[in-house]
């Protein structure tokens, strides 16, 4: 059993207390009457694309650090985190400082791609972050608000410079939802409605060890994952042309939070080198410390020549950029262009972010905290077999929900279990827990805690999560 530990001083310390119950002090009837009023007004106005609200029933009232509040007076510990895009949680004071710096000095907050003090700052702070050896002779582009935006810039960057059309891409990988993007993307759901994505995109098996496509699992696996890359690569008839570039995440987060080996990675790199294919390295949620480095491609060693990042990068506003070998920079002037790429306010919370977070040693923190919650959900998986697998890297982690009442496949794992890992996600929302589900058949639960979490935090966030997932097994039997 996870020890209970109070988390009362850190809810003081937020300012967030105001005579409500800390969370998982009690179970939450949701919706809430007033979360009810504003969830039945979005059903009615916002389009059916909408996701989250479908399973977080909460309308938001103030956020500070990890704890968010609900119109009800609900606290939630958030480990969803935007998606992982507040790196430092819900209003920290070094972001608003900045924002309020800034804004105090009348810089026009919107500059297309013209030049600001702000702007060059983040620049040499970003530039200042990453390994020397791929910073001498990187290039940077601003991109429009979300990830997607970086990816599709870099797909057009690598197009130009090789004159090739053709992309890989991984089974499991997400690179966001514009249209080329999701060509990218190994999720089925999202895809099958559109027609006419991106041709050319091919998808190669990545090392998920707990379902290996091989059927081999561990090195085995992902040794002849990197065997079948080569062969094919090399296969004069494998019917695909030669790539303009290949595209992965060191970890895979909406794909069910699988890290590549590190062995892998380096095969891989060695492979698209020796071949001049343009490595893409889709940092858009790993990037900024929270995989325990700055960039999870360091854990590796290796240098990509596409880094694109997002997320964390505008210290919670929106802002995306790509950085690539200057030997890319092949484009035409105005090749890609859009109008927000010029965020100066997201400039400005991001290069605070990224100060803190290397000021801080936050990377080693996230490896910390990391370590400290995968070893409580490991605790809890030895009481509940149907946590097939805990796994992550820093404060990526995830826990596969399975069904152990039917034979497991030859690797030793148990089919996907999408209906108990949603009852576990609603069950641990009704005690104050914000987490996601992802994965493949939406079966792995998913935690991006901030990187500022402090271990009575992550003490308290196991003690629910077991909980909840007591309350949704109970509801199985």
């Amino acid at each position: 059993m996870v020890s209970l530990s109070s988390s009362a001083p850190s809810i003081l310390e937020s300012g967030f207390q105001d005579g409500h119950a800390a969370p998982g002090a009690q179970n939450i009837t949701l919706p809430g009457p007033l979360s009810k009023r504003y969830l039945d007004r979005q059903q009615q106005r916002e389009s059916n694309a909408r996701s989250y609200p479908r399973r977080i029933h909460l309308a938001i009232r103030e956020a500070k650090g990890i704890y968010i509040k609900d119109v009800d007076g609900n606290l939630y510990f958030d480990c969803l985190a935007g998606a992982g895009s507040l790196a430092l949680g819900h209003n920290h004071p070094a972001v608003l400082a900045a924002m309020r710096e800034a804004l105090d000095t009348n810089l026009p907050l919107h500059t297309l791609d013209l030049t600001t003090p702000i702007k060059d700052t983040f620049v040499e702070e970003l530039f200042a972050s990453l390994p020397g050896e791929f910073a001498r002779k990187a290039k940077i582009q601003f991109c429009g608000p979300s990830g997607a935006d970086a990816v599709e810039a870099a797909l057009k960057l690598v197009k130009t410079a090789t004159g090739r059309r053709s992309v890989l891409s991984f089974q499991g990988g997400y690179h966001g939802m514009t249209h080329g993007a999701l060509s990218l993307t190994g999720n089925l759901k999202a895809k099958q409605a559109v027609s006419g994505l991106m041709p050319d995109v091919h998808f190669l098996p990545y090392p998920y060890a707990y379902r290996c496509p091989f059927g081999l699992g561990g090195e085995a696996g992902h040794h002849m994952s990197s065997h079948y890359i080569e062969s094919l690569l090399d296969d004069p008839e494998s019917g695909i042309v030669s790539p303009a570039a290949m595209i992965l995440e060191i970890v895979q987060g909406e794909g069910g939070v699988i890290p590549a080996p590190d062995e892998w990675l380096r095969q891989i790199r060695s492979l698209t080198r020796d071949r001049n294919i343009p490595l893409i390295v889709d940092e858009i949620q790993s990037g900024l410390g929270r995989t325990g480095k700055l960039y999870a491609f360091e854990h590796s060693g290796i240098m990509p020549d596409v880094l694109l990042l997002s997320k964390a990068i505008g210290g919670s506003l929106p802002l995306s950029v790509v950085l690539y070998d200057e030997a890319l920079d092949q484009w035409a002037p105005g090749a890609h262009a859009g109008t927000f790429r010029g965020n100066q306010l997201a400039m400005a919370a991001g290069t605070a972010t990224l100060r803190y977070i290397v000021e801080n040693r936050l990377s080693d923190h996230a490896t910390k905290m990391g370590d400290r919650l995968m070893a409580h959900l490991r605790q809890i998986q030895s009481d509940f077999p149907c946590l097939g697998e805990v796994r992550g890297r820093g404060l990526m982690v995830g826990v596969e929900i399975v069904n152990p009442a039917i034979a497991a496949n030859r690797c030793g794992s148990y089919p996907a279990y999408s209906q108990l890992a949603s009852c576990i996600q609603a069950e641990c929302l009704r005690r104050g827990l914000i987490i996601e589900i992802g994965g493949r058949h939406s079966s792995v639960i998913r935690f991006l805690p901030p990187l500022i979490v402090t271990a009575e935090q992550i003490d308290s966030i196991s003690e629910i999560f077991e909980r909840g997932v007591k309350a949704a097994v109970e509801q199985f039997l």
